[in-house]
């Protein structure tokens, strides 16, 4: 997808944060009769990109979303309500106090779904709090209610439809925004790095540094460079994670992350979770679940694989293991409910919604997101008021950074961008690190997650290093810089594209282990050529980092209570995180510490056996060079303010009151 730039607009609400999005939220008038809703229509819907037009019988299914009422308040009371020092500083509202107050009323509701119905559209739902009304029809006939028409795009790889002027709607109906009759959700993406059938190759270690290159040979002989010094890692679990983030000893004391609830939100389920779950933890001296500690929340038809092969259930399916197992991990006491929505597209947000209104979990995480902030307003703007109604109500969102660093591939012409929802300022987004884990569970080192990429040359030496993937991160050009931020990123980041302007959003917050080099073990149930059998393998990608924090985080909710927004307390307790700092400059080109400057994959051709051969390959750590986001001393927009770091950090963020 093409970036372009974008330029804010500045609707400051509470704390300094944005509340408008580009071209938002106003509308501009189309007929005396209706209104166009500003920034419904997607900025990749180009005449260069449009491939052809769409059948008037293709159905749809969209969702015609409500603003909350009041919604600066709403906004000022979400912050407050997780600020300390206000006067509303820990008192969070009930979901009924929250719509009672805030959220659309009947009324409005009623006047959507008359309309929707005359119009020919079959009203499928409404949402519990009345956010939004849920509709399927037909391409012809949202090309008459809405007054466009729609086309096909041709959009990264993926055909895409989307209408191709502004949506209109009568004036006074209330509309805020609609989702699903474009396909910007065919941009949303899981963020972790594995495929399904993958087994890892060996050597590797069970630790860093336990096997070295210059002393195990490779299985097939092939001689290997001796820097980066170490074969990767097979995948840290278990008590070597609890151990490196100096959680453990809090763990076996009981404070296990019991009484509280983390919910996993993914797209489709795993037929095989609970065996799967059960038979980890058997293996990784992690606790068995105590009965009614794991549940699903499913829609009919979430385990069946969807029409559109794009939509990867299997590959949502490693998801859901990895998040679920990761949280176990880091919270073993903790309850897990799994949310998952029926389909990769404006389900996921509905799932998000049904979470916070129903009061499902005190913590949720994340790991998915549009690779782009741009969006449709219909995509930004209701995420962002569920968004608020969590941090309203007590619940604290997390969100993974992404795995394409500044998404510009390393192509310096192309325009950064952090992800989407990871640039709200209402959730606590988690970037990656590459993370060294010794024989005794302490850390050897921590570094950003920006990983550079060496094959071995015939010749057999490395060869020049190409941008692999990293922690997502950036400076958002949606939202204004957030109470919390101030004073704590410096202004090279936060005004990076106006030095005059004002100061924006950065990402991430906080980070986690996220390399896949040196990323978890998991265990599931795959499909091999051999048949469908359990098994381990490493995996990573900030898919791993926004669960692991979010169990870690658990630790602290069981002993203080509610956070609501956690980044307050995250960012007042930040001089007892772990400063990830750059240590390596430009790794690749000379040997500054072999020990830690990246390390040695050994893979298997075919992804599981060796019948096809093996492939070696270099992965240098903390390779920024190429993007626009860089590890510092301080606050960084790779890995925000750092990584949990023992027992000081848990304390620190559990006596913020």
């Amino acid at each position: 997808m093409k970036r372009t730039s974008r330029t804010a607009v500045a609707l400051v609400g509470a704390a300094g944060l944005i509340v408008g999005v580009v071209g938002t939220p106003g509308v501009s008038s189309a007929a005396p009769t209706r209104t166009v809703l500003a920034g419904s229509k997607p900025s990749w819907a180009t005449a260069s990109h449009r491939v052809g037009s769409t059948s008037g019988t293709t159905p749809v299914d969209f969702k015609v979303y409500l603003p909350l009422r009041d919604a600066a308040n709403a906004q000022k009371y979400a912050m407050d309500a997780s600020t300390r020092g206000t006067a509303l500083s820990g008192k969070f509202l009930t979901p009924a106090a929250f719509r009672s107050r805030f959220a659309p009323t009947s009324g409005q509701v009623s006047g959507v779904r008359s309309w929707l119905s005359s119009q020919g559209f079959k009203v499928t739902d409404v949402a519990s709090n009345n956010r939004y009304v849920e509709a399927t029809g037909t391409v012809t006939k949202a090309a008459a209610a809405f007054k466009t028409s729609f086309a096909q795009y041709k959009v990264r790889g993926r055909t895409l439809r989307s209408n191709t002027t502004g949506l209109s709607v009568p004036r006074g109906l209330g509309v805020s925004a609609v989702t699903g009759l474009d396909e910007s959700y065919g941009l949303v993406e899981t963020h972790a790095s594995a495929p399904a059938g993958f087994r890892n190759a060996r050597p590797c270690s069970r630790f860093w540094g336990e096997k070295k290159v210059a002393t195990n040979a490779t299985p097939d002989g092939t001689d290997l460079p001796t820097n980066p010094a170490n074969y990767a890692p097979c995948g840290y679990a278990g008590d070597q994670l609890q151990n490196v983030y100096g959680v453990q000893r809090a763990i076996h004391s009981g404070n296990d992350g019991s009484g509280v609830t983390v919910a996993v939100i993914d797209a489709f389920a795993s037929p095989t979770i609970g065996k799967d779950l059960a038979t980890y933890s058997a293996r990784h001296g992690l606790p068995a679940l105590r009965p009614g500690q794991f549940r699903e929340v499913v829609s009919p038809g979430t385990y069946r694989r969807p029409e559109n092969p794009s939509q990867d259930p299997e590959g949502w399916s490693g998801e859901e293991t990895l998040d679920i197992e990761a949280v176990h991990t880091m919270a073993p006491g903790a309850d897990i409910v799994y949310v998952g929505a029926p389909n990769s597209r404006q389900d996921l947000d509905a799932a998000l919604n049904k979470v916070v209104d129903k009061q499902l979990a005190d913590i949720v995480t994340n790991s998915y997101g549009f690779s782009t902030e741009a969006l449709p307003h219909g995509y930004v703007k209701p995420l962002n008021d569920t968004l608020v109604q969590a941090a309203a109500t007590g619940i604290s969102v997390f969100f993974s950074s992404g795995d394409d660093g500044d998404e510009t591939g390393a192509v310096a012409a192309a325009a950064p961008t952090p992800d989407f929802p990871a640039s709200s300022p209402w959730v606590t987004t988690v970037g990656g690190t590459s993370l060294g884990v010794a024989a005794n569970g302490s850390r050897v080192f921590e570094q950003g997650w920006e990983t550079g990429l060496s094959s071995l040359q015939q010749d057999g030496t490395w060869g020049a290093p190409s941008f692999l993937y990293g922690s997502g991160g950036g400076t958002s050009r949606l939202f204004r810089q957030p109470s919390y931020q101030a004073g704590v990123v410096p202004d090279r980041i936060s005004k990076r594209y106006d030095a005059n302007g004002p100061a924006m959003r950065a990402v991430p917050d906080v980070s986690a282990v996220g390399d896949p080099n040196t990323g978890m073990l998991v265990g599931q149930t795959q499909h091999f050529t051999d048949g469908t059998s359990y098994d381990e393998y490493r995996i990573g990608g900030t898919s791993l980092s926004s669960p692991l924090y979010a169990g870690m985080f658990a630790l602290a909710v069981q002993r203080h209570g509610r956070y609501g927004l956690a980044n307050p307390a995250l960012y007042a307790a930040r001089g007892t995180a772990y400063d990830i700092k750059k240590i390596n400059p430009d790794p690749p080109s000379r040997a500054s510490n072999p020990e830690t400057d990246g390390d040695v994959r050994v893979d298997f051709v075919n992804g599981e056996n060796a019948d096809d051969g093996y492939k070696y390959s270099a992965r240098w750590f903390d390779v920024d060079s190429w993007l626009t986001i860089h590890v510092r001393n301080g606050y960084d927009d790779v890995t925000g303010v750092g990584s949990p770091d023992g027992s000081t950090w848990l304390a620190s963020v559990v006596a913020y009151h």
